[in-house]
């Protein structure tokens, strides 16, 4: 099983994931998505080579948003700078994303229910990889897993599986 929410705490990462977290937009959120691609893509491929073809899950994104959101006054007002925004507009998002229950909000699958295009990267992140990796060892028979996380709800799991569907089958 491989979580993957702890794959954007490097520098780099961790910049285009806070990009995403705080658009306004679809647009915003998929241009940021569009920097985080080639991360997942590239950790994915890196997991199956390792793997040698055995099975692995990728476990879609869970994480309690509040904790990937900056910290520090000079954070706050570089992420406000790289979008665009007001350092107060960021700090209200930040504040927004504090739960006080860690299971209500965008836990779990809810997290692609409100922004499917997250479940979309991911799922052609993990598709990429396989193929990739297939692609350099035809000898092994790549089956990529997917798990989506916490549902709570058989309409939550079906709103999800059509997204990672459709965008696998394309």
């Amino acid at each position: 099983l491989c979580r993957t929410e702890h794959m954007f705490f490097e520098p780099e990462r961790i910049a285009a994931f806070r990009e995403m977290i705080c658009s306004d937009t679809v647009a915003e959120r998929e241009a940021a998505l569009d920097k985080i691609l080639p991360y997942q893509q590239g950790d994915f491929e890196k997991l199956y080579e390792a793997l040698e073809g055995m099975p692995v899950c990728i476990r879609f994104l869970d994480p309690p948003l509040h904790e990937f959101v900056p910290t520090t006054q000079s954070e706050i007002e570089a992420l406000a700078a790289a979008q665009g925004k007001s350092v107060e507009s960021i700090k209200a998002i930040i504040a927004s994303l504090h739960e006080f229950n860690p299971m209500m909000g965008h836990r779990g699958c809810r997290l692609a229910v409100t922004y499917p295009e997250i479940a979309a990267m991911q799922t052609r992140a993990v598709i990429k990889a396989a193929l990739a990796v297939q692609a350099r060892h035809p000898e092994w028979n790549m089956v990529p897993e997917i798990m989506i996380p916490l549902v709570g709800e058989v309409k939550e799991l079906k709103y999800v599986k059509d997204v990672v569907v459709k965008t696998a089958d394309a």
